[in-house]
C-alpha cells in the first residue's frame, strides 16, 4: 500500500514538473513572437479584404489552379510578419505589403538578387580615396539634389541589378564632369556584355564598367530601351551609338565606411550588398538596422549619406521602382563600430567609373538596325525576321507544315499552334500561358503561330514592307 501511495506521488510531482516546463515554454515563446501571446490577431476577413486591395494596386492575376489560394497564405504569413516587425520598437525602420507580398523569401532571392561574386576577379585597388588623417569631409551629400541621380528605375524580374547599378554610377561621373545627365542603357549591358555577365542570372559591375571602356561607349536608355529579359545583342547600334564614355575604374578600399565616405563624396558609387533577408524584401522606410551578412547578392547605387535623430545612413538607389522602400530608396546604418564590412556588406566591394573628359557629339537617334534576312524552315519554307520556326505537323520524323512564332529563340509549344518566350520556357497548355519555371507564379500569355510562307512570297512580303 505504501508502495502504490509513493509511486503515485512520483507520478504527480513529473506531471507537475512537465506542466510547468510546458507553460514556461508557451511564455517563452509569446516573448519572441508578440503576436502569438493575443487571443486574436487579424481576422481572415479582414485580412482577405486586404488581399484584395493588394492584388488590384499591383494588378496580379493567377491562371493555376489554387494558386490564388496558395498565395493568400503566403501573403498572410508575410503580413503576420510586417504587424510583428512595426510592433517592435527596437527597429529604426518600417516594413509593409509591397510588391513582394505574395512570394516567399526563397522566390524573392531568386526572382530578385542578381550580383555574382567573381571566382577570379582583377584587382583596381587604388588609394585615391584611402582617408587621410586631418582631412575634413562634408558632414553630408545627396547626389540627387546635384542632379547627378536619374530617376528610380525597374530591373523587373530580370536579375540583372548589377546592370542599373553601372549605369547609375556612369550617369552619375557623366552629369559631375559635363553638366548632362543622361539615362544609359541597361538593355545594352544585360545583351551584350556576356563575356563574364549572365545578364538576366546575374553579373559583377566592375565586369560592366571594363565592357563600356573597351566598347568606346555605352547607348542612351532611350535608343536602347529595357526590356526586362535577356535578349540578342544589338551589334549595329553596339557599334554606332557610343554616347558616354568612361575612362577607367577603380575600387574603393574595401572594410572601410570611412574611405566608402570619402569615394561618396565626390561621385555616386556602385556597392554590393546583402539583400536576402525577410525585413530587406520589405522595407519601407526609415533607417534599416535590420539583420543581414555579407553574401554579397544584390548591385546597387549609393548615393550619398546623412544623419537623422543621431543615427548615421547611406543614401541607397535600388531599382525595383520608387514602389519600393522610400521611393525606390532605401537608408542604411551606417558607422557601425562592431564591423569592417559596413552594414550589410556594403564596404566590402565598392567601385566607381572615372572619366576625365567630354563625350563624342551626341550622334542622335539611331537608325534602323539592317535589315535581317528570314530565318528558314526547310528548303522551301521561311518565316520572317527575328522569329523561331515551329513544325505544327510532323509525319515519321518529317514536318509537312511549318508556323511563325514572333520572337527568337522561342519555345515551341506540344499543342502545334502556340509558342513561348525562351525566357518563359515552360508551356502551360491548360491555361495557354507560359511560365518561368514548373510551379512558377510569374507568367505571360502565350503566343499564336502564323503559318509559315514559301520563300518567293516572303521575299514579296519583305520588298512591300521597306516601300511602305
Amino acid at each position: 500500500m505504501g508502495l502504490h501511495r509513493s509511486t503515485v506521488a512520483v507520478l504527480l510531482l513529473m506531471m507537475f514538473i512537465l506542466s510547468s516546463a510546458l507553460d514556461m515554454s508557451i511564455v517563452s515563446y509569446d516573448e519572441g513572437h508578440p503576436d502569438q501571446s493575443k487571443s486574436s490577431w487579424r481576422t481572415d476577413d479582414e485580412v482577405m479584404a486586404m488581399y484584395g486591395e493588394w492584388l488590384v494596386k499591383h494588378g496580379k492575376a493567377y491562371n493555376g489552379l489554387g494558386e490564388k489560394e496558395r498565395r493568400f497564405a503566403i501573403f498572410r504569413d508575410n503580413l503576420k510578419f510586417i504587424d510583428e516587425h512595426n510592433a517592435d520598437d527596437s527597429h529604426s525602420f518600417k516594413v509593409g505589403l509591397n510588391r513582394f507580398a505574395d512570394l516567399t523569401n526563397e522566390e524573392y532571392r531568386a526572382m530578385y538578387l542578381g550580383t555574382k561574386a567573381p571566382s577570379s576577379k582583377v584587382s583596381k585597388k587604388s588609394d585615391r580615396y584611402a582617408p587621410r588623417v586631418g582631412e575634413e569631409l562634408p558632414a553630408s551629400i545627396d547626389w540627387r539634389k546635384k542632379g547627378a541621380v536619374t530617376p528610380v528605375k525597374d530591373q523587373g524580374s530580370c536579375g540583372g541589378c548589377w546592370a542599373f547599378s553601372a549605369t547609375g554610377a556612369v550617369e552619375g561621373i557623366n552629369q559631375i564632369v559635363t553638366g548632362d545627365l543622361i539615362s544609359l542603357s541597361e538593355q545594352e549591358l544585360v545583351d551584350c556584355d556576356t563575356s563574364y555577365n549572365e545578364g538576366c542570372n546575374g553579373g559583377l559591375m566592375d565586369y560592366a564598367f571594363e565592357f563600356i571602356i573597351n566598347n568606346g561607349g555605352i547607348d542612351t536608355e532611350e535608343d536602347y530601351p529595357y526590356k526586362g529579359r535577356d535578349g540578342r545583342c544589338d551589334s549595329y547600334r553596339l557599334k554606332n551609338a557610343k554616347v558616354v564614355r568612361i575612362d577607367s575604374y577603380e575600387d574603393v578600399p574595401a572594410y572601410d565606411e570611412n574611405a566608402l565616405k570619402k569615394a561618396l563624396a565626390y561621385q555616386p558609387v556602385s556597392v554590393s550588398i546583402e539583400a536576402g533577408g525577410r525585413s530587406f524584401q520589405f522595407y519601407t522606410s526609415g533607417v534599416f538596422n535590420g539583420i543581414c551578412g555579407t553574401q554579397l547578392d544584390h548591385g546597387v547605387l549609393a548615393v550619398g549619406y546623412g544623419t537623422e535623430n543621431g543615427k548615421d545612413y547611406w543614401i541607397v538607389k535600388n531599382s525595383w521602382g520608387d514602389q519600393w522602400g522610400e521611393s525606390g530608396y532605401i537608408r542604411m546604418e551606417r558607422n557601425l563600430g562592431n564591423t569592417a564590412t559596413g552594414k550589410c556588406g556594403i564596404a566590402m566591394e565598392a567601385s566607381y567609373p572615372i572619366k576625365r573628359g567630354q563625350n563624342p557629339p551626341h550622334p542622335g537617334p539611331s537608325p534602323p538596325s539592317p535589315i535581317k534576312p528570314p530565318t528558314v524552315c526547310d528548303n522551301y519554307n521561311s518565316c520572317p525576321k527575328s522569329s523561331t520556326c515551329c513544325c505544327s505537323f510532323e509525319f515519321y520524323g518529317y514536318c509537312f507544315a511549318w508556323g511563325c512564332c514572333p520572337l527568337e529563340a522561342a519555345i515551341c509549344c506540344d499543342d502545334h499552334y502556340s509558342c513561348c518566350p525562351h525566357d518563359y520556357p515552360v508551356c502551360n497548355l491548360n491555361q495557354g500561358t507560359c511560365l518561368m519555371s514548373k510551379g512558377n507564379p510569374m507568367a505571360v500569355k502565350a503566343l499564336r503561330r502564323t503559318p509559315a510562307m514559301p520563300f518567293w512570297a516572303l521575299e514579296t512580303w519583305a520588298k512591300r514592307t521597306v516601300l511602305k
